[in-house]
């Protein structure tokens, strides 16, 4: 029937709307109780929808990875920078590193030094900024009278510095390696590093000229005195003042001859070189002490304007391979003097009882100088009180090629220096000066008969310390019996 039909029909219904969409039980709170909100538990229904929330709702996986991403980004700009910069440096930029091994490390030092000197005294501004990181050098000056002072002198020390060169900037960093020293020596190792635009390096050979010139200034008209420093040659002391050759009074024609054959020496290196020579030379002054030996040769470096090398064959440490070294390597138009030649290899000298330690052999001596291994384009200069005790092989030709006794005052030396320190004063006249200056020759002529003597450094101390009369009145006193 019909009804039963319709009945059937929305039983149906209701039972396919009740499969097709289930309603929720959503439970009501009672009215006195606040209303909190619906919860809906919804299952996930796979993993990428599970690892999607969790990116999306976790906030400290989302502050993490903003901070990693923060941090690639500023990496990548820092090493973009640094690649730029090195770039531009390498393009824009020039540097010079000058190390202390270098002569033109002190003279750059010097130059900046007496920039800033001259600023202060002429009261304008420096041409380097001021710099808290300073060095000092100090500086001992000896008088004539024996009394010294002590000079300092602030130099850039280790770190950054700036300043200003005919209008272009410059920076100056100064770098000490205290981890490792220069094996003989033991001085840090040092650099000097200049950097400036590119377009401005034509300034660096201007700057260090400058700065060779200014010091070359302060050595002119002076003598300087190179000592060895393990195997290196180094100024010992302030230049001194050069002594005039006149002022050292020989027996007459002895000066004249030695000086003859040096400059003689000099002007022949092609004649050497052509016939295959050796280009040195080698001197030997002997004679008692206070002769003038050592004076003689420091007067004769200073009017050929050369400096003197100082070597000490009884130096601690000094060994064959050492002493080859240095005398292979002396600096320019200087004199290697080795003083008392005659005292480096006895005994005493050798022992180690005395304080000695000195290796250097005789053969190993010989070898230095003239051997295979010895250098070339050098004047050596050696002096003894006791020729007597030398060697043979030590004086023969080719290691002395010029021998030459430099004895006590004779009349002509003794009078010669009188007149030189008394004449042209106005304490005496110049006759008065004159007949003194024979008396002292004819008493210095009866006690060298008499078989006394007199050095020229004993007379040349009473000299220094009296005046005409009385200097001549106490010479007497100065004699001593010759030793035969």
């Amino acid at each position: 029937m019909p009804v039963g039909r319709s009945t059937a029909s929305i039983d149906s219904m209701a039972s396919a709307s009740d499969l097709a969409a289930p309603t929720p039980s959503i439970k009501q709170p009672p009215p006195s109780e606040p209303l909190e909100a619906p919860v809906v538990n919804v299952e996930p229904s796979s993993g990428t929808s599970f690892l999607g929330g969790f990116l999306e709702n976790n906030p400290y996986f989302q502050a993490g990875f903003g901070l990693m991403g923060l941090g690639v980004g500023l990496t990548v700009m820092r090493q973009g920078l640094v690649l730029g910069t090195t770039a531009v440096r390498r393009r824009m930029l020039v540097t010079l590193e000058i190390n202390n091994k270098d002569r033109a490390y002190e003279w750059f030092l010097g130059w900046m030094a007496n920039q800033a000197k001259s600023a202060a005294n002429t009261s304008r501004s420096a041409p380097w900024v001021r710099s808290h990181q300073l060095s000092v050098e100090t500086m001992i000056e000896h008088r004539k009278n024996g009394s010294s002072s002590a000079l300092f002198k602030l130099v850039a020390g280790p770190g950054t510095h700036w300043f200003k060169y005919q209008g272009a900037w410059m920076q100056v960093k100064r770098e000490r390696e205290t981890r490792s020293m220069q094996l003989m020596s033991g001085v840090p190792w040092e650099t000097v590093t200049l950097t400036t635009l590119s377009r401005d390096r034509a300034l660096f050979p201007r700057l260090l000229s400058e700065a060779r010139d200014l010091a070359m200034k302060g050595h002119e008209g002076k003598l300087v005195i190179h000592t060895a420093w393990g195997i290196e040659w180094k100024p010992f002391g302030q230049p001194r003042r050069k002594r005039p050759l006149q002022s050292v009074v020989l027996e007459p024609g002895v000066g004249n001859k030695i000086e003859e054959d040096v400059k003689s020496f000099l002007e022949r290196r092609q004649w050497y070189a052509d016939r295959g020579i050796p280009y040195r030379r080698g001197y030997l002054l002997h004679g008692p002490p206070g002769s003038g030996k050592t004076s003689f040769i420091q007067a004769l470096a200073g009017s050929l304007s050369y400096d003197i090398c100082l070597l000490n064959l009884s130096e601690r440490g000094l060994a064959d391979d050492k002493l080859n070294h240095l005398l292979s390597n002396a600096p320019e138009r200087s004199f290697v003097l080795i003083e008392d030649v005659d005292a480096a290899f006895n005994k005493r000298v050798q022992t180690t009882e005395d304080g000695y330690q000195s290796s250097v052999t005789f053969s190993g001596f010989l070898n230095a100088l003239d051997g295979v291994a010895s250098g070339e384009e050098r004047i050596i200069f050696m002096t003894t009180n006791h020729v007597e005790k030398l060697d043979p092989a030590l004086i023969r030709p080719g290691r002395v090629d010029v021998s030459e006794l430099i004895d006590d005052s004779s009349s002509v030396q003794a009078k010669t220096l009188f007149t030189r320190f008394y004449g042209g004063s106005e304490e005496l006249p110049e006759d008065e000066v004159q007949r003194l200056a024979n008396t002292l020759e004819e008493i210095v002529d009866a006690e060298r008969k008499a078989g006394k003597r007199v050095s020229m450094a004993a007379l040349q101390g009473l000299f220094i310390r009296n005046n005409a009369r009385d200097a001549l009145a106490g010479c007497r006193e100065l004699f001593v019996t010759k030793r035969t």
